[in-house]
């Protein structure tokens, strides 16, 4: 069973996503952050997302969405 583990962790998924964040923050007339502590994360990771070098948790996802007032699939759009 275990060699069943390393198999799956071994997959690669081939999903990009693309943020929206960094335009809504903008619009808002936000820093990152001032953004990263309404979301009780580092500015650090707010970059990331807005640059595409970090994929946020679910949880995170809604909670930026809720902040901007919109859903996470206009937040975000995964190309698959």
């Amino acid at each position: 069973m275990s060699s069943m583990l390393v198999i799956a962790s071994r997959v690669k998924y081939a999903f990009h996503m693309e943020s929206r964040v960094r335009e809504r923050r903008q619009a808002e007339g936000l820093s990152q952050q001032a953004l990263a502590q309404a979301m009780g994360v580092s500015r650090q990771t707010i970059n990331a997302i807005e640059t595409g070098r970090y994929d946020p948790s679910l949880t995170l996802a809604v909670h930026l969405a809720r902040h901007f007032g919109t859903t996470v699939e206009e937040l975000f759009d995964v190309d698959a």
